[in-house]
């Protein structure tokens, strides 16, 4: 799995209080929460990125108050003109 190395200065997990790996995983939920409510990803892609089962990360978008689905406006007239 390829990995990626960011350089932080010593006091930044302090101030954060927060562990490296505790901010590595915060990073990546963060990143994956970003990429699925900019429709770059789907759920369960999301959900990979970010380490977690599905419905954690539903659990997660729900506590951030990101809506777990995305359809836009103009997609959701089309569906109920179908119907």
């Amino acid at each position: 799995m390829p990995q990626l190395t960011f350089d932080f200065p010593a006091t930044f997990f302090s101030a954060l209080r927060r562990s490296p790996s505790e901010f590595a995983a915060e990073m990546k939920l963060a990143a994956a929460i970003h990429w699925y409510d900019q429709g770059m990803v789907s759920q369960g892609t999301a959900a990979e990125i970010a380490g977690l089962a599905r419905a954690r990360f539903l659990e997660e978008l729900f506590r951030r108050k990101v809506p777990a689905i995305q359809v836009s406006l103009e997609e959701l007239r089309e569906e109920l003109k179908r119907d």
